[in-house]
């Protein structure tokens, strides 16, 4: 039996779920609080095993998952809008589309601000110099203030891949390699 393709349910479910807690943070002003418990906690997911498991796992059960990232959410120091949209989320057990939510939240709150989303994978994390200099680039090629969402990945190498809308500038060093790989089958 083929499994089926889970991608498309994630982010309509992540982009509803956004929206809505965007609507609820901009009546309540902190669209920028919001957006910056959000960042911690997708910071959380990226250096905790454990976390990804309980978010990932259909295992645990609605009440478990609940109870657990309650407490998670209180020791990191995240409350009121986030906390409680975090809770909701795991009591409707859709925690499994908790990044896909900070992602679209992310898109969202850019769009609002008038600036558009560049989605880069970098082997490292980049330092704030490095982010400034490619907002700056960014912001040269598209004319538009440019938020940058960074997302850590060793196996590309060096390099950066950077998404903006529907183009995509790979100078991955993995790519690069790929690519000479081929040439020289082509010509050997």
């Amino acid at each position: 039996m083929p499994v089926a393709d889970t991608s498309q349910l994630v982010s309509g479910v992540a982009e509803r779920y956004a929206s809505s807690l965007f609507d609820l943070a901009q009546e309540a002003g902190s669209a920028d609080s919001v957006g910056a418990d959000l960042a911690r906690f997708r910071a959380m997911i990226d250096e905790s095993e454990d976390l990804r498991r309980l978010i990932l796992s259909p295992v645990f059960s609605a009440e478990d998952q609940t109870k657990a990232i309650a407490a998670v959410a209180a020791k990191a120091g995240i409350t009121g809008l986030v906390a409680n949209f975090l809770k909701v989320v795991a009591s409707n057990r859709r925690l499994f589309a908790v990044p896909g939510m900070i992602k679209a939240y992310r898109v969202i709150a850019a769009r609002a601000r008038g600036e558009i989303t560049a989605d880069v994978t970098s082997a490292h994390a980049l330092t704030a110099a490095q982010e400034n200099e490619l907002k700056a680039a960014l912001k040269g090629v598209t004319g538009k203030d440019v938020a940058v969402a960074v997302t850590v990945d060793p196996s590309i190498l060096g390099g950066l891949i950077v998404k903006v809308g529907s183009r995509q500038i790979d100078t991955s060093l993995r790519t690069k390699l790929s690519t000479l790989k081929l040439a020289l089958k082509e010509v050997g």
